[in-house]
């Protein structure tokens, strides 16, 4: 039975229930163990034939928002960007591993499983195996990214696997071994979350806005950008958390609170109006590594 807060009086280590008018229950809770850690306040009591169960409430303090970081996801990485942080690229080769491993273990049984019931078991420990290990992974991983980013609100690709499947049946496997609902999940209750449109987020300039075709990881556009395909991916799901369209003035502004940035490190197009380019490369940040 739950006892509403209205229902009850706490007083000099006592608590009164009220049954009904004029007719109450008494519980001494003075010398109970819990009174000199509870650091909230009392909540619904619940009551049973053995227990008495009191519940506390605790006020949540509100975190100091300190900006917001876009993550681009990927089949072996997640690449974030926030301009004063920069490009952070948290790899994901490890997780690709404890699918492919246990890929390969299932594959070997399954054409035996049909004759040999037995090794059905074999494969369900295998399966239970693989999401156990690529659950922990990602549990680490999400509290090292909010851990490492508090404060920060983090917008992620709203994807959905089944639009992503074609012909290949290589990039199929790939796609369908991806965990980035789950990432979106665990990430959900330790950080502030926002899911993002992920229409053309790399086909799309963000510099100039124009959508092209890239093709292998170095994204190039008729602007005069030449950029890592994926930070681009990310820079334009930044763009659109603040709510802003692809511009050269946008982009010089946002690359100049990122100290070091740099797009290819060789010397500038004469022929292009693309932005002056350091000499040197520029890697991205990884923040978080799991061993």
């Amino acid at each position: 039975m739950r006892i509403k807060e209205t229902l009850y009086v706490y007083r000099d280590g006592k608590i009164r229930v009220t049954v009904k008018p004029h007719e109450y229950l008494y519980f001494d809770i003075s010398k109970a163990w819990f009174l000199r850690r509870a650091k909230g306040y009392m909540g619904e009591l619940i009551l049973n034939e053995e227990f008495l169960t009191v519940t506390f409430r605790f006020k949540q303090h509100e975190t100091e928002i300190k900006g917001r970081i876009a993550w681009d996801c990927n089949e072996r990485s997640i690449d974030g960007f926030n301009p004063d942080i920069g490009w952070v690229r948290i790899d994901l080769t490890k997780l690709f591993h404890i699918h492919r491993v246990y890929e390969l273990k299932r594959g070997r049984l399954q054409s035996e499983a049909s004759k040999k019931h037995s090794l059905r078991k074999v494969l369900e420990k295998y399966s239970r195996r693989e999401r156990n290990r690529a659950k922990d992974f990602l549990h680490k991983l999400t509290t090292s990214l909010a851990k490492s980013f508090k404060g920060y609100i983090h917008g992620f690709e709203d994807l959905n696997k089944e639009n992503m499947f074609g012909r290949s049946k290589r990039r199929n496997r790939n796609v369908a071994k991806s965990d980035w609902k789950t990432v979106i999940k665990l990430m959900s209750y330790k950080s502030k979350v926002v899911l993002l449109n992920p229409k053309n987020t790399s086909k799309t300039c963000s510099r100039c806005g124009r959508v092209n075709a890239p093709k292998g990881a170095v994204y190039e556009c008729e602007c005069g950008l030449v950029i890592d395909r994926q930070l681009n991916a990310s820079i334009n799901l930044y763009l659109q958390m603040e709510g802003l369209p692809p511009s050269p003035k946008v982009f010089k502004d946002l690359m100049r609170g990122w100290s070091g940035f740099t797009l290819t490190g060789d010397e500038a197009y004469d022929s292009s109006n693309e932005l002056e380019r350091s000499l040197r490369l520029v890697n991205p940040k990884s923040y978080v590594v799991i061993t």
